[in-house]
């Protein structure tokens, strides 16, 4: 299968415009989503309490999340932690909690286990508002240092082709989880963080190629020189993001509600950033200018 995947001779640049056309509508749709509807901020970005309990007879985290659920607590995080009978809770900060103390209401909804609760901290919106900011600013500081770091090793339009790529990965994946209202953490934040990072591996592995084979293959237009460098590397991209997926899907299967925003996040960004990485980033080089270097 390798073998016919490496042997490919695809004109990627024959249908440039078909997947530009897509990405530009994905990205349309994504920012009017996030305008429109914004996100769905998890407790970590908003405001809610964070409740530990350490039981005396283990628990699964179903039987917790049943047991908020029939008091109406829906919007609950619950996890395992450390053992099976510590569970961690995070709840949104609810009407109720107005009427009765949270220390009542919990030891009312738990009344049949014997428990303590060891930890009860309340995140105030402040805390949450903190939170976003300093994300958007690990997102953008890490997109411009990515902008040097590829201007410095290659040329400034290598760098302007791998930012374009990686904005493209970022607002899709922001889109999705706005679009269908998906709880968005921090987890969720260090997911899209890893995918800038997953992205741009794939992104560079297709440039150093572009790179050698604009000096070697001179006979061949520009437009040549990318179908072939991005054929060349084809069969590395798609077993990396396909072994990369399984873990993921993995993850999502079995790793409970402790790792389920953060793998639904890099497994759309992995999906989003192997196709900019195929599509995107090499094509955006044609439009920026890419030219031939001067012989010696």
């Amino acid at each position: 299968m390798f073998r016919i995947v490496k042997d490919l001779d695809i004109k990627f640049m024959n249908i440039r415009r078909v997947p530009l056309i897509i990405s530009a509508l994905l990205i349309f749709i994504s920012m009017s989503s996030i305008a429109v509807k914004g996100f769905n901020f998890g407790i970590d970005f908003s405001s809610g309490y964070i409740v530990q309990l350490k039981f005396d007879n283990q628990v699964t985290v179903a039987t917790i999340q049943e047991k908020l659920y029939e008091n109406n607590l829906n919007d609950v995080s619950v996890q395992l932690y450390g053992s099976s009978n510590e569970i961690l809770i995070k709840l949104r900060d609810e009407e109720i909690f107005k009427k009765i103390n949270i220390n009542n209401h919990i030891n009312e909804i738990f009344k049949d286990d014997t428990f303590i609760i060891t930890k009860l901290e309340y995140v105030g919106a402040q805390v949450g508002s903190e939170l976003r900011d300093k994300g958007e600013w690990a997102m953008l500081i890490a997109l411009f240092s990515i902008l040097i770091y590829v201007a410095l090793r290659f040329e400034l339009i290598y760098g302007l082709g791998a930012i374009s790529a990686l904005v493209h990965d970022v607002i899709i994946t922001l889109g999705i989880f706005s679009f269908f209202n998906l709880t968005f953490d921090l987890s969720v934040l260090a997911a899209i963080l890893a995918v800038i990072g997953y992205s741009l591996n794939d992104s560079i592995v297709v440039f150093d190629r572009i790179r050698e084979n604009n000096i070697i293959l001179r006979k061949l237009s520009i437009f040549d020189v990318l179908d072939k460098s991005i054929n060349q590397t084809l069969s590395r991209t798609l077993v990396t993001s396909l072994t990369t997926l399984l873990v993921i899907i993995s993850l999502l299967m079995f790793g409970g509600n402790a790792v389920e925003n953060f793998a639904i996040a890099m497994l759309i960004g992995i999906i989003i950033g192997t196709y900019s990485s195929i599509f995107i980033a090499s094509a955006s080089l044609s439009y920026f200018g890419i030219t031939r270097p001067e012989e010696n």
